[in-house]
């Protein structure tokens, strides 16, 4: 299973949300690097992993993927389950290759804020908002007040909705679709809650413009379309794109690559290449250069599409994988010598 998020933070498999709590605050409040001046690598290794325990147990989505999978199914190196399963995570229909959960972890010291409600961190020291803080941290030297003493051990931290983390999907895309542009449909499935708090499924199809030259790694934001709960602003789903291996062209960054297998006479004596294009044009290039194996045919304007101005392109690439002959014999020899000494 990886690590141990209940070892971490000293509770039960079955602890509630008050008992999660309670022990993220105890932990994080002993293990803060700030108030561990003389040992602070080990104290900043054990916050940023009782952080990260806390930041997956607190959240059910994330929880029941870790309860079923261990660590490995919530870092994303398994597929979610699938829709109508017991998980109660989002999930997304593409109609390709099985989607997977990512789970990013969000920053220690930002879970800590967020936990402690520190809108401003003078707050808790009794100094006011008005001066700025010139240590390393932004908490400073918070920790020569005693938090439980002015909070209370059993009293709510606050009030305000948290946000949840982000939803991470890939979005496969082949390479004709990120040269031309296209329109895809996700259809999505979550839980609507009403002012009881009673959540009831929904469906939704949501619909992404993929625009010429996006890259592998472009992201598109869909804000709060993660499930609905009581005190909790709901996740950003994010669609990152993924670009589908092709059979004839690589990218390399807005240009395209292509590699043409010819003979050692070929290459000797000059060469016509036909490509079609990935928007259906066919290309003759005459090569009238001896073609050595490092040799490139680059077509200015021939590659993808700028995705700042699609208008622009980058160029075509073509390389060149000379066969060469596996043995000559006496005569061939002599007769190359001869051809290329003149």
């Amino acid at each position: 299973m990886g690590v141990d998020y209940y070892k971490i933070l000293q509770v039960d498999k079955n602890a509630k949300d008050e008992d999660l709590k309670k022990a993220y605050r105890k932990l994080a409040m002993k293990w803060h690097p700030d108030k561990n001046p003389n040992n602070k690598k080990e104290a900043e290794a054990k916050f940023k992993q009782i952080s990260e325990a806390y930041e997956v147990l607190s959240d059910p989505q994330k929880r029941a993927i870790y309860d079923h999978y261990g660590e490995e199914g919530i870092k994303g190196q398994v597929p979610p389950p699938n829709a109508g399963g017991p998980f109660g995570t989002t999930y997304f229909q593409t109609g390709e290759e099985p989607n997977v959960f990512r789970f990013n972890p969000r920053n220690a010291n930002d879970i800590f804020a967020e936990f402690f409600d520190f809108s401003t961190p003078f707050d808790w020291m009794g100094g006011g908002g008005s001066g700025g803080m010139r240590g390393s941290s932004r908490f400073g030297s918070m920790f020569g007040d005693d938090i439980f003493g002015r909070f209370g051990e059993g009293r709510p931290m606050s009030s305000a909705p948290r946000k949840a983390p982000p939803i991470e999907m890939t979005l496969p895309c082949s390479l004709e679709e990120l040269y031309k542009g296209t329109a895809k449909k996700m259809k999505i499935s979550r839980d609507i809650a009403d002012a009881s708090g009673k959540t009831v499924p929904v469906e939704e199809i949501l619909a992404i413009d993929i625009k010429p030259g996006w890259k592998k790694g472009t992201k598109i934001t869909f804000p709060e379309k993660g499930h609905e709960q009581l005190g909790v602003i709901p996740s950003d789903l994010v669609f990152i794109i993924d670009e589908k291996p092709h059979s004839v062209f690589t990218r390399d960054g807005n240009d395209l690559v292509v590699t043409q297998k010819i003979s050692l006479v070929e290459a000797l004596t000059g060469n016509t290449v036909h490509l079609a294009t990935l928007d259906g044009r066919t290309l003759t290039i005459p090569i009238h250069n001896v073609i050595h194996p490092t040799y490139e045919e680059i077509l200015p304007n021939e590659g993808m599409p700028m995705p700042k101005d699609p208008s622009k392109r980058g160029s075509l690439r073509i390389k060149f994988n000379i066969k060469f002959p596996t043995r000559l014999t006496s005569e061939q020899k002599a007769g190359m010598k001869k051809l290329l000494a003149s």
